[in-house]
């Protein structure tokens, strides 16, 4: 599998972006793509998910409300909807798959098998 993770930009804070992630080479249906991001100087953090089949989604606190996590089987994409930026929503943002869903490894890096190389999301004050 092969993600390639799009739509990053800069945005002034209030403002919206949409990331996309495009998985190619993707054989089943199970599963679940997870995006997380990470801040310069961070460790890198779960953002959200969303599980393939039935499309149950999941979002850190700090995100929920202001993002929106969504998908489209047909095209194997996933996107990030985020609104109402804040500058601390600035960093590199990173779409990841995996072939299990248990959901409470859903947050953690380490449960996903394949990872996107990186959009840059930079919300100035």
């Amino acid at each position: 599998v092969q993600l390639q993770a799009s739509g990053g930009g800069l945005v002034q804070a209030g403002g919206s972006l949409r990331l996309s992630c495009a998985a190619s080479g993707r054989t089943f249906r199970s599963g679940a793509v997870g995006w997380f991001r990470q801040a310069p100087g961070k460790e890198r953090e779960f953002v959200a998910a969303i599980s393939w089949n039935v499309g149950s989604t999941y979002y850190a606190d700090s995100v929920k409300g202001r993002f929106t996590i969504s998908r489209d089987n047909a095209k194997n994409t996933v996107a990030l909807q985020m609104n109402s930026l804040k500058p601390e929503d600035t960093a590199v943002y990173f779409c990841a798959d995996r072939k299990s869903f248990v959901v409470a490894t859903l947050r953690l890096g380490q449960w996903y098998d394949y990872w996107g190389q990186g959009t840059q999301v930079t919300v100035s004050s």
